[in-house]
Formats: structure tokens, sequence, C-alpha cells
């Protein structure tokens, strides 16, 4: 350990940093002649680990925190640590399947001495670390996870520490059972790691003297920051001794940091932690931020979503509302309530308009609940935005059963209710308003993989805008898309253009059914990008016994049948619905393969995986890019591939120009993705963004639905 101290100061004895890492190196070496192990000293550092959970799970996260206590008067430093002194590092050793870190530290804090600035610190830290385990580690198993910590702890003089760690966790197929004694230590640790500033701008410059970083906040921002502070990663970009300046820039803020001469160009990006005071999201709110940005000639201009205000907001919710229901999301669903719409209109003992307000409340109630559940993620950390339960398998596998018994329904394998049409021409009977309800709830929940013109705008600004602000903008998107239907249903003028009910309904109906078996297809196909084939396959079993299923019901189940038959075939359905289902949502995780997510299509355009280091990369080359937001889920996206990325016409622009290529795949949970989305006034995809490659220069921001020229006329602005 004593000689890795003496390497690793020995490679930092290049300017004034290595002055004091050269005083050190002499300090050591001399108690070494005199025989004095500078371990043998007392430790002023104790660490252990800390579980958060019980136990592991194949195909899930658990985080660990490592507690290093310090004594009072001594500490001990960050991994970049200022003018002199170590950091401090961590070495994991983890079995087969078991992945390990990367480790989050908490924000650190200035300590001065002698004019000598260092990033350090005192008393009780936690570092947390992730573990994430593969589907295939096998449950009844323990796991062990050792640790190898080096540091350097000072006070009046510096002493080299070190401690080997080790903790042992059971596998369990159970979801992990959180340590109730733990919780208000984890979410004090989680406090003090640096937020992604999502909601916030974020821009810089340099030139000879400086480092400019500013900061622009969200509308909703109506707090003052008093002050920040600017840690950096990489050590020798600015001067540690100097102070950092922080200015009003109208409503942004401009933090300058001297810069350091050890290097003569600038960086290309800055990354660090910012301290700010009283918070990032106000009083008594996260002070601590991370920030990776690009280093331009210039500051960027204010990038905006489009949306100022609220009442925009409003508008181009309700808009966006009404263009979804044309949206290919839509569609299939949307031919379960044409046929239930036509039935309710030649009904003489209920008015339409029930039904409209009715279905009008199943939309806005599907709408609340994706926005309450939306919200509460966001609040805990997640990076989440619209369609995001469409991001997780088991939701998908859920939906794909459910779609699959309606089309089974409509195929007449069985029947929800009564049938549409009667022998005789007779009216039905009539329709309950569950139905209704239920209509709402179901187009609701597959019209989120669509993102209709209008939407990305008032869907950014509602996430960056208090609770009560956000659900009232997705009110208005309910409203929108369930206003075509409230309408119709509410002129009884209108009703005198709607067919009558015949035996034509009955083939019609049966038409419709193929529409919801397509749906099956794409969620499939969706499910295939998340978790590989083999899943698909276990799905698909899955289907044939829920079809099983669907016709023991109507065949036996049904209400022409004696009483004990039918209780007979409701316990066989459920028996087999439960059993099924049950196994496959319980067991899916083992067979998940790694999906081959290849960004190079056929259609002629290299597309490369997007990631923020890339695209800064090539646009301190100087390089145009075009970015695709997309996902697998998204039928926007898949559509606008097809019908404007598949043009020849387009494909030659891009070679000719020497467009770069990125595609930001959204299919399942991302990060970066997310955050990058959110910069942009977006929480949903697609979204297609054109760099001129010039410094400073704002991208073009395209429509969400495409066209060949739409995008060549961008192309020629260049």
């Amino acid at each position: 350990m004593i000689s890795t101290s003496i390497r690793h100061l020995m490679s930092k004895t290049s300017g004034n940093k290595g002055i004091f890492s050269l005083w050190f190196l002499i300090l050591l070496s001399f108690s070494l002649v005199r025989g004095q192990s500078l371990f043998d000293q007392p430790r002023h550092v104790q660490a252990r680990i800390i579980p958060e959970t019980e136990w592991a799970t194949p195909g899930e996260t658990i985080w660990l925190a490592i507690e290093m206590k310090a004594e009072d008067g001594w500490h001990f430093y960050y991994k970049n640590y200022g003018q002199t002194g170590k950091p401090t590092e961590f070495f994991f050793e983890s079995p087969e399947g078991v992945k390990v870190g990367p480790v989050q530290w908490p924000y650190p804090e200035v300590i001065a001495e002698l004019d000598i600035i260092t990033f350090g610190y005192h008393g009780t830290q936690y570092f947390l670390v992730p573990v994430s385990l593969n589907p295939g580690v096998q449950p009844g198993k323990n796991i062990t996870i050792k640790v190898a910590i080096d540091w350097l702890e000072c006070k009046e003089t510096c002493i080299p520490g070190e401690a080997e760690l080790q903790i042992t966790l059971p596998v369990k197929k159970e979801s992990p059972k959180v340590n109730e004694a733990n919780t208000q230590l984890f979410s004090d640790a989680r406090f003090k790691i640096p937020v992604r500033l999502t909601d916030w701008q974020v821009s810089a410059t340099g030139d000879d003297q400086n480092y400019k970083i500013q900061l622009t906040p969200p509308k909703w921002f109506k707090d003052e920051i008093k002050s920040m502070y600017f840690f950096p990663y990489q050590d020798g970009i600015i001067q540690y001794q100097a102070k950092q300046t922080v200015k009003q820039k109208g409503n942004s803020y401009l933090i300058e940091l001297p810069r350091s001469q050890q290097t003569e160009s600038l960086v290309d990006t800055l990354a660090g932690v910012i301290t700010a005071e009283p918070g990032w999201r106000g009083e008594k709110s996260e002070k601590a931020a991370e920030i990776i940005v690009p280093v331009s000639e210039k500051l960027a201009p204010v990038v905006s979503s489009g949306v100022k205000n609220i009442w925009l907001a409003l508008l181009f919710a309700f808009i966006g509302g009404m263009i979804l229901n044309l949206m290919p999301c839509v569609l299939p669903v949307l031919s379960i309530k044409i046929m239930r719409f036509i039935k309710q209109a030649q009904e003489a003992h209920t008015k339409p308009w029930q039904h409209g307000l009715v279905f009008t409340g199943g939309v806005l109630a599907a709408f609340w609940v994706l926005a309450i559940a939306l919200l509460i993620l966001k609040a805990g950390g997640e990076q989440l935005g619209w369609g995001f339960q469409l991001q997780s398998p088991t939701f998908l596998i859920i939906l794909t059963a459910f779609m699959f018994l309606l089309g089974l329904s409509m195929f007449g394998v069985f029947e929800i209710g009564t049938s549409l049409t009667t022998v005789g021409g007779q009216a039905p009977e009539k329709s309950g308003f569950l139905g209704s309800f239920m209509d709402g709830i179901i187009a609701t929940v597959v019209a989120t993989p669509c993102t209709a013109p209008f939407m990305g705008g008032a869907l950014g600004f509602a996430l960056t805008q208090p609770a009560y602000v956000s659900l009232l903008i997705f009110t208005f998107l309910g409203l929108g898309m369930a206003f075509p239907f409230a309408l119709v249903t509410s002129i009884p003028a209108l009703l005198k253009y709607v067919p009558k009910p015949g035996r034509w309904m009955e083939s019609l109906k049966q038409f419709m059914g193929f529409l919801l078996v397509a749906t099956v297809i794409w969620l499939l196909w969706v499910l295939s990008q998340q978790t590989g084939s083999l899943v698909v396959i276990l799905v698909l079993l899955n289907l044939m016994f829920t079809s099983m299923a669907a016709w023991v019901y109507g065949r036996w189940g049904n209400l022409a049948m004696k009483e004990r038959t039918r209780y007979t075939a409701w316990a066989i359905v459920l028996s087999i619905l439960v059993f099924s289902n049950g196994y496959v949502l319980a067991n899916y995780q083992k067979f998940v393969q790694t999906p081959n997510m290849s960004t190079s299509h056929a259609e002629g355009i290299k597309w490369q995986p997007y990631s923020d280091e890339l695209l800064n990369q090539i646009l301190a080359e100087g390089k145009p890019v075009f970015i695709d937001f997309t996902a697998s889920w998204c039928l926007s996206c898949q559509v606008n591939e097809k019908v404007a990325f598949s043009s020849e016409e387009v494909q030659k622009k891009f070679k000719e120009l020497g467009i770069v290529a990125l595609k930001a795949d959204w299919t399942r949970r991302d990060p970066e993705i997310t955050r990058t989305l959110s910069r942009f006034g977006r929480q949903s995809v697609p979204l297609y963004l054109l760099y001129s490659g010039k410094p400073g220069e704002k991208p073009k921001i395209l429509p969400e639905v495409l066209t060949p020229g739409i995008v060549l006329d961008a192309l020629e602005s260049l």
C-alpha cells in the first residue's frame, strides 16, 4: 500500500501541486528510514459497509453505503483533492454476474490551510454504491462484495489510511426488502449526492483568463441563488486559490473560474460539481448538482420549449389531445369506442351524452393516474417522461394479454356484456357505463407511445412546474382527447348521421379485432427490443393459454349455461389466467437476453448511438449533427423513420453535407437521454435536433411529424 502511495505521489510531481506532493514523499521516506511505518499510527478515519436491503434479487439493483467517519479535526480527500493531498480510492471485487459501481460521491467542502486550497471531508460521510445482479444469478445463494479503500487522513500531519471490507448478502427471487433501520441513513446520504440539473439550462465558454458557466433556472424557480462554488473533476484546469465570482445575468447566473496556466489550451468539456445556497430547488433542497457541459466560443442562447406561459401550455395540451385521436397508437383501440358509439346512439332509454361524459371521465382518470405516478417517480429522482410505463417489460406483458383478450372478444370467442347486434334487428339491451369508462382508460394507456404535434412543448412545460400546474395541463390534454366524442354525443342533430345497427356490425366488429391483433404484434416487437426473443416466446405461450381460458369462458361460462356449469368454467378460467400470467410475470427475467440495439439501418443513414460525450466531441470538431430521439414503442417515431429517413433524397443529402447521425434510443430507461430531452423542454419522443456545427449556435428543433420535405428544408438551412 505504501509503494502504491509513493507511485501515485511521484506521478503528481509537476507544477505547484507536485511540490506539496514531493514534500509529503520526503516525509514519508524519512519515517521509513527511521523504521516507523505510517500505517502503525492510530487510525483517525473508520470505515464500514451498510446495506440498504436485507437481500439481493436477480435482475435488480440494490445499494450499499460505505461509511467513512473522521475524528474531530481530521479530514480526508475528495477524488479531486485540490492543491495537495491524495484521492480516496475504492477497489471492488465481486462474483460473476454482479456489477458494482460506480461510486456516488457526496459533494465535498473547501478546506483552506495556510493559503492552500484542498477539497475533502470532515465528520461522517456516506459513499453510495449500486450493486446490479444479472437476471441469470441463481436465487438461494450468497454473494460477497469486497472493497479495499485507500485514503489520506490529515490534521496537523497526514497519515495514509487503508481498510479492507466485505459484506455477504443472500440472493432471493422476491423483490429486495428495505432494512428499515437504515432508511433515514440512506435518505440523508442521497441528499448529499449531486443531482443532475435536468430542468436548468447550462452552457460554458472560456478564454485566456477564465472559464464561464451560465446557468438558467426553469420558470418555476422563484428563489435566489446567493452563492455558488465549482469543484472540477479534472485536475489543473482552474486556479484553486483564486476566488470564484458569481454574477446575475438577467434571470441567469454566471460563475467565473480563473483559469490555470498549467494547460495550454481550453478543455473541451467542463465537468464537476457546483454547490449552491440555498439549494437548486429552493430552500431545504439539494445543494449540489453535477454538470457536464461542452466549452464553446460563446455562451449558448437560452433553449426554450416554445411554451412561455401556462395559458399557451393549456391551449397546446388541448389541441395536442385532439390530434392524439388520429395518431397510429390510438386508432386500433378507438375501434372499440366506435362500435359502442354506434350502439349507444340507437338506445332510447340511455342518452348518448351520458356515455360521452363517462368516456371523458375514464380518459381524465387515466391521465391523472399517469401524471401523479410520473410526478411521484420524478420527485424520487427517477429520470422518466411521457410513455415511461412502456419502458417496463412487466407492463408490456400485462398490456399484451389484455389487448389479446379484447381482440378475441371482437372475434366472438367470448362476449363482454351483450352482443352488438340482436336477432330480428331489435334494439340491443342497455349498455353499461362501465364499458364507456374503460374505453377512456384503455384509449389513454395505449396513447402514451405517441406524441402529437403541440404536445411536446406542453408536456415539457408541465413537468417543470409545480404539481398542481402539471395536473391542470394533463387535465386539458385528456379533455382534448375526449372532446370529439363528447361533442358528437352531446349534439342530437349529429346523431342522425350515425348508421343504424344491424348484422353488418358483426362483420365490422370482427374486422376491428384484426386491428387489436396488430396492436398485440406491435407490443411483442417492443418487448423483444427490451428483453430479447426468449421472453417473447414465453409470452406467446402465455397468450395461447390465455386464449384457451377465453374459449372456455365463451363456451361454458355464458349466461345460457346452467349455474353449476358456469361456476366450474369460471374457476377453470381464473386458474388458467392466474397460473399462466403469474408464472410469466414472476419468471420472465430469467429469460432476458441483451437485445441487439444496433443503430445502423438499411435506409442508408449510418446512425451511431447517442451520448453526451460523443455529441460534445463531434461539435468540438465543427461537424453538423442530426439527433433522432426515438423509441421502439413510439409509433410516431417508427412512421417518421419509414416516411422521412427512408427517402433517397434525404439519405443523399445526409452524405452530401457530411452530417453525423446520432440515434438516442429511449426504448429502455436511459437517464442520460431523459436529461437531454429535459434540456430542450421535452419529456417525450420523438424529438429531432439539427446542429449546424458552428460554435455556440443552438440546434434547430424539427416538428414531431416529419416528411422528406421538412427534413430537406432543415438540411438546406445549413
